[in-house]
């Protein structure tokens, strides 16, 4: 939609919003139909002459729906491969994350050095495959910290608009940009059609919708169009019944639409990554102080999008799961053979 505030909008804009509401018009449809009670939204709808009565709340009438799965048999969107990947908290960091209250703990869990070494083997997986990644992070900080030490571009609420378009285009055109790290501004209305495997470090909570849009972003049919090809879908969840428990929740949307999540526990090769992040006690220890410095320094190190009325190769095996069997929607696989299902 086209903000409402003329003053400061670009002259292109401006004469496209001025010939809008001068007309009327016998059709309105709108897309991401979830945003319409917001305040700027509803100022949008209110000047385009097409409806007899105010909008006043999300239409709650289904008229139609296609289901994902059937969707991807047709050809319509790629078909995707979901994945848990469970991992432990190192020794330091699990202590701490015990010592804090729930809502403290999602950025000790986020920085856990496992986490980080876990996105940098994916990372190189897939690169290594030709696939194009967006790491997808709420948590604001550790999106810049995995960035700078993975050393691959990101995009956040604070990046301008400039940069935010400059970035994009490099990571669909240019050969040597095959990663890039996302805030929770990118989960929608961001077209990036080349885009084959998303990997989601943190998420809000047990956000179904949230976790539908995100996978949306690699959803479209791609150029490689090679039988029996697919995309990629990751969730890191630290080994804790909070953290699975909101990871279920997440889940439930994709699973009413047919998905299945493979659940990955050992991801073996990692440890021989030459250049491994955080191989020694002593840097794990180095990067919990820092965590725990920022942490105390800024409070809530979480989302940087704020609250407003607007706001709507090597083989992998997978170990024992033993009393944490998983649920229905989930089954035991290893990295290799996801992939192997191309």
């Amino acid at each position: 939609m086209i903000a409402v505030n003329k003053e400061n909008l670009a002259y292109d804009t401006k004469k496209m919003m001025e010939f809008i509401t001068s007309g009327e018009w016998g059709f309105l449809l709108l897309d991401e139909v979830q945003v319409v009670p917001a305040t700027m939204f509803r100022k949008v709808i209110a000047a385009i002459q097409a409806l007899e009565a105010r909008l006043d709340s999300n239409p709650r009438t289904k008229l139609y729906e296609a289901n994902w799965m059937d969707l991807a048999a047709k050809g319509h969107i790629v078909n995707v491969q979901c994945a848990e990947v469970w991992y432990p908290m190192t020794p330091e960091f699990y202590h701490e994350y015990l010592r804090e209250q729930p809502q403290r703990r999602i950025l000790i869990h986020c920085m856990n050095p496992n986490k980080i070494q876990a996105c940098q083997y994916l990372i190189k997986y897939h690169e290594d495959r030709g696939d194009n990644i967006i790491m997808f992070s709420n948590n604001v900080y550790a999106l810049e910290a995995y960035a700078k030490r993975l050393k691959k571009l990101y995009i956040h609420g604070g990046t301008s608009q400039v940069e935010r378009m400059r970035i994009l285009a490099w990571f669909q055109h240019h050969p040597k940009v095959n990663t890039i790290f996302l805030s929770k501004v990118g989960d929608a209305s961001i077209d990036l059609p080349e885009a084959t495997c998303l990997i989601q470090i943190s998420s809000h909570f047990g956000s179904r919708w949230q976790e539908a849009q995100r996978l949306g972003r690699i959803l479209r049919a791609k150029r490689r169009s090679d039988e029996g090809f697919n995309a990629f879908f990751y969730s890191l969840v630290p080994m804790g019944p909070q953290e699975m428990y909101y990871s279920t929740k997440r889940q439930q949307f994709l699973i009413d639409q047919g998905y299945t999540f493979k659940v990955i526990t050992h991801l073996e090769g990692q440890d021989k990554l030459l250049d491994l992040v955080y191989r020694t006690r002593d840097e794990q220890i180095e990067l919990l102080g820092s965590v725990l410095l920022a942490h105390a320094e800024a409070g809530e190190l979480g989302s940087d999008v704020k609250g407003s009325e607007d706001d709507l190769p090597g083989t992998v095996t997978s170990k024992d799961l033993g009393a944490a069997a998983p649920t229905s929607s989930r089954t035991t696989d290893s990295l290799s053979g996801l992939c192997d299902d191309q």
